[in-house]
């Protein structure tokens, strides 16, 4: 399509620019007039989100445009994405004078624009998936979605695989029941699987319904491995504090630079070295998600307006938010996966012309490895990303109740709608049964107390809520995202800071001092979940938060493997690295695609074994788990145990002549069962679900629990439902969660099948250069990320001199 065949008022605004049209926004509009579902997959900078919108700006430039009510529903991951496309969307549409209205929805929406958006609803609203369920839970929804046209999901590979992409999809499952002709899009940058998101987006999962348009390709990213001016890489560690003097020249020598970090700790600490290198005063910011609403609202504007030259965050700004001119972008320590850094680099210059540029600052050997099979896979345009699973039954749950709450539903067709959404494609007459009997009355073991029965059926058959004050506290409760309690750091006049865990604010006493927001302060008080602070005169701590780990990707993983036994490749590595691997493979062994390496040796009067797993840090946790308690019992008196990504190690009084025995796949339907079950692991999870699923309520109108609250109200229900009713729905859920999101359960048993066929066990006279790292890591694992950086250094130090010597 050329620019000719455009509504001539949409041709004549590019034509105003300079600009043409891209084949793929061209597509995307050839897709839309043809009545079908499309997926977009192009560069940062290809010009998505118009693409995106092209077809609603053509409807409404027409002859006859629409008329009043909802017209397009744009779906983002976060809030302030929802924003950004707002003010971006408004100027072309205020240039082209189309008579459009645009509105965003989220929890920060007042109470009373909320209602007038159901009552008198925008043409183009861009909300959020949660906000999305809330507004199909009020019984106007019927009425306010009919007309609907096309919904627009951004970042698609954001969210799609998790519990928020669950109640996304049966979001898009009812409102296609609304609106039958509804156009489903699909926008993102990373797809690793194309065909398993088309199945995602597509009704009745069929993805030959989704047009699948590729972007044109855009300039090649530049993107470079930063190593320490002295040449060498550290033995261990995370946080690449020895980067900070290089870094701060890079943020001299471009205009903006965005620092990203994997932690929003590693963040305030990347952020406070940066600042005590700041000799020049240049403008550094930092961001992530514990900041306050205000804060973190200054310190965008002040990106987005060009007055920063660097701003160190987290994963709260790695999509697609347009934030100014950014000239460089930085990852610090692992990238843990090409996606990912696609995404992030994706941040530097936003234009599909021009090349972004990268650095990457690896924390310690491993992570240089790891940094250079991303960049490879970058520059092979590979991707990677989480594998789709079956749908969460506490969100069909929550998503019941929502349907519910709009008026009374039929069993059958309710069901009918649920299974065209891919993710509950399984769902069969006995589970739903069981997800509406735990909706109407809590299941076997609960149905006794009242508070538990939410919707009962109707003479007709048809279900409907038990009390019309049920809809006001699923609304008050709903949501996905169960965060860990959060204490309001606050000064005594009242300004909010942000928010630290309420694990880390219960260490702290009045007098004690701690570094936030690039503050230090000093704590006053604690008052209920308020945490007082005024201005410290000496440096803090920073907060820890227990958020959740980022493993490799199995993708990377596997290129890391190879890479390590591509002994002609090893010259492209930096001296100290390909020593490293030579005196390994010389000393031990390398591990090889496919083979599971396992080395034991004696040190400091204790026996070690490191099993060299590249399967992340949740696999190796469980094993840790496993391992040590099969050695238990076969006498081996281990001692303890720690896990990075790239490896596990155990320790104890008696050497492991043979790890075969503990590594048989067996262990998955006997110790793991018996672990997460003793463990608080599927407690933790079972609280989870209990809150997703509507069975605990974080708050009532007028107040809200405490965690500890929450904690012993679905304690006290899991010891009930484990002893009356071991396969409830939420127990079930709970299990899900520990098995995918907590242990990588599927990463495990693939390792324990790589262990069967392809061990190789090693037994040496002292710590191999392999195990260094990992080794370092023992009694500094529960200190933050950088906080035992030194501590680690010299003893890698100490460690490395033996593994190192070649006699």
């Amino acid at each position: 399509m050329s620019a000719a065949t455009l509504p001539s008022v949409i041709s004549d605004w590019f034509a105003a620019r300079g600009w043409r049209i891209r084949r793929h926004q061209a597509e995307m509009l050839q897709v839309a007039q043809g009545g079908h579902h499309a997926l977009l997959a192009a560069d940062t900078g290809a010009g998505k989100t118009l693409a995106g919108f092209l077809p609603t700006l053509a409807d409404f430039a027409s002859t006859e445009p629409p008329g009043e009510g909802l017209h397009t529903l744009y779906i983002s991951p976060l809030k302030a994405l929802a924003h950004d496309v707002q003010r971006n969307l408004l100027a072309p549409i205020a240039e082209m004078d189309l008579p459009i209205r645009v509105e965003t929805r989220s929890g920060d929406t007042p109470s009373d624009r909320k209602a007038r958006q159901r009552a008198r609803p925008p043409h183009i609203l861009l909300t959020t998936p949660e906000s999305l369920s809330l507004l199909l839970s009020y019984p106007e929804s019927a009425t306010l979605f009919a007309g609907l046209q096309r919904v627009v999901v951004d970042e698609i590979h954001a969210f799609a695989t998790g519990k928020r992409g669950d109640l996304l999809t049966l979001s898009l499952a009812r409102l296609q029941a609304l609106a039958p002709d509804l156009q489903r899009v699909g926008l993102s940058a990373t797809l690793a699987d194309p065909q398993a998101f088309r199945e995602w987006l597509a009704p009745g999962g069929d993805a030959a319904q989704v047009v699948m348009v590729e972007g044109e390709e855009g300039a090649d990213p530049d993107v470079s491995i930063l190593l320490p001016d002295a040449g060498v890489v550290p033995w261990s560690g995370h946080a690449a504090t020895w980067a900070i003097p290089q870094l701060y020249q890079a943020i001299r020598e471009h205009r903006t630079t965005l620092v990203f970090c994997n932690t929003r700790f590693l963040a305030e600490l990347i952020f406070q070295l940066l600042w005590d290198a700041n000799e020049e005063n240049l403008p550094i910011g930092v961001h992530h998600g514990s900041l306050s609403k205000e804060a973190r609202r200054k310190v965008e504007g002040a990106m987005a307006e060009g007055r920063l030259r660097a701003l160190v965050c987290t994963a709260s700004l790695d999509l697609g938010v347009d934030w100014g001119d950014i000239d460089l972008v930085v990852q610090m320590g692992a990238p843990k996966g090409s996606s990912r850094l696609l995404q992030r680099i994706g941040r530097a210059n936003h234009r599909l012309d021009c090349p972004s540029k990268a650095l990457l600052v690896p924390g310690n050997r491993f992570e240089f490895l790891e940094a250079t099979a991303a960049v490879e896979a970058v520059e092979e345009g590979r991707r990677d990303g989480e594998a789709f699973r079956p749908g969460a039954l506490d969100v069909l749950a929550q998503h019941v109740m929502a349907v519910a709450c709009a008026g009374p539903f039929g069993e059958q067709a309710l069901l009918a709608e649920v299974q065209s959404a891919a993710a509950y494609g399984w769902v069969d007459d006995r589970a739903w049964a069981r997800v509406l009997d735990f909706v109407a009355t809590g299941g076997y073991a609960l149905r006794a107390y009242e508070k538990f029965r939410r919707i009962i059926r109707s003479p007709d058959g048809t279900w409907r809520l038990a009390h019309p004050e049920h809809a006001a506290r699923h609304r008050l409760n709903a949501g996905i995202i169960v965060d860990a309690e959060m204490l309001h750091v606050r000064f005594r006049n009242g300004r909010e800071l942000g928010k630290v865990e309420e694990s880390f604010g219960a260490t702290l006493r009045p007098g004690d001092t701690f570094r936030f927001a690039g503050l230090d302060l000093e704590v006053e008080s604690l008052r209920d979940l308020d945490l007082i602070v005024k201005a410290a005169k000496k440096a803090g701590q920073i907060p820890s938060y227990m958020g959740a780990r980022m493993p490799i990707s199995t993708h990377l993983a596997d290129r890391v493997r190879a890479m390590m036994v591509d002994r002609a490749g090893w010259a492209r590595f930096p001296d100290d690295v390909r020593e490293w691997l030579e005196m390994q493979d010389w000393r031990s062994r390398l591990p090889g695609p496919g083979q599971l390496l396992v080395e034991s040796f004696p040190n400091a009067g204790k026996h070690y074994s490191v099993f060299h797993t590249f399967e992340g840090w949740n696999a190796n946790q469980a094993l840790g788990m496993l391992v040590t308690r099969r050695m238990e019992d076969r006498g081996l008196m281990p001692l303890g145990y720690v896990a990075s990504d790239y490896a596990l190690g155990v320790w104890g009084l008696r050497a492991i002549r043979d790890p075969a025995p503990l590594l048989s796949p067996d262990i998955l339907s006997h110790e793991f069962v018996e672990w997460v079950q003793d463990s608080f692991m599927l407690r933790r999870a079972f609280r989870e679900a209990a809150v997703i699923g509507g069975l605990v309520e974080r708050q009532h109108p007028g107040q809200r629990k405490s965690r500890r609250q929450v904690t012993f109200s679905t304690d006290l229900i899991y010891d009930v439902l484990r002893k009356h009713e071991p396969d409830h729905v939420l127990i079930e859920a709970a299990w899900a969660d520990a098995r995918t999101r907590m242990t990588d359960i599927g990463r495990l048993a693939d390792l324990l099948d790589r262990a069967a066929e392809q061990l190789v066990h090693v037994e040496l006279d002292r710590i191999s250069p392999m195990a260094v790292p990992l080794m370092t890591m023992i009694g500094k694992e529960s200190l933050p990320s950088g906080l035992a950086d030194e501590e680690l250094l010299v003893e890698a130090e100490s460690l490395a001199a033996q593994a190192m010597r070649a006699d």
